[in-house]
């Protein structure tokens, strides 16, 4: 497999890299960063396994990781700098929590959005599409990413009962959106979204 490659061929340390949220419409942005020293089993991309099954992987690699990282962006930051640069500033402040000396980053997707930190003598930063299925740090970050915005938006459920973040997390949903159109927009929503601009700018009936 892939990640034999990386992990115990060249016996490289790695930090893998991936972000969830991204499309949501609501709740924060929030990239993982693992380094592993050694796989761990069941570990896949995040949106394959059931919350049960990533809420006990995530303490796995609480325990085994040799480190870890999440980095924040809320809605409305993503309002003021827009899509692409939260997603770099989430990945960076992941990052920037591993301390340990590592010799490559890999970030799930096509995108290099470390690609500014690539000094000539420093660690290869590096992507890979389906990266969150094959290396298994990758693996880990989208599962600790997907597990920490999870848990918030689940306590966001809980100051905002109507609009069922418990169930879709922020995602656009029909339940959302009828939601929205009966409660309102909350200060968690991304403005400028178009869903939402939508909503606050309503197109006038001719």
């Amino acid at each position: 497999m892939l990640h034999c490659t990386y992990m115990k061929v060249n016996s490289m340390l790695v930090v893998g890299v991936d972000e969830v949220g991204r499309g949501c419409w609501a709740g924060p942005l929030v990239a993982g960063a693992v380094m592993l020293e050694r796989p761990i089993k069941g570990l896949r991309d995040s949106k394959k396994l059931s919350r049960a099954q990533r809420e006990g992987l995530a303490v796995e690699i609480e325990r085994e990781a040799l480190a870890i990282g999440l980095g924040w962006v809320d809605a409305v930051t993503i309002d003021a700098i827009g899509l692409t640069a939260a997603v770099r500033l989430a990945m960076e402040r992941a990052v920037a929590q591993i301390t340990i000396d590592y010799d490559e980053v890999i970030i799930d997707g096509a995108y290099n959005f470390l690609a500014h930190l690539q000094q000539r003598t420093g660690p290869k930063i590096s992507t890979l599409i389906k990266a969150d299925d094959l290396i298994p740090a990758v693996s880990a970050a989208s599962i600790m990413a997907k597990v920490a915005r999870d848990k918030y938006m689940f306590e966001l459920a809980l100051k905002h009962p109507d609009y069922g973040f418990e169930r879709h997390v922020g995602y656009g949903t029909a339940l959302h959106l009828v939601q929205l159109k009966l409660q309102g927009i909350t200060p968690e929503h991304r403005r400028s979204y178009k869903p939402i601009q939508a909503l606050l700018h309503p197109t006038p009936k001719v």
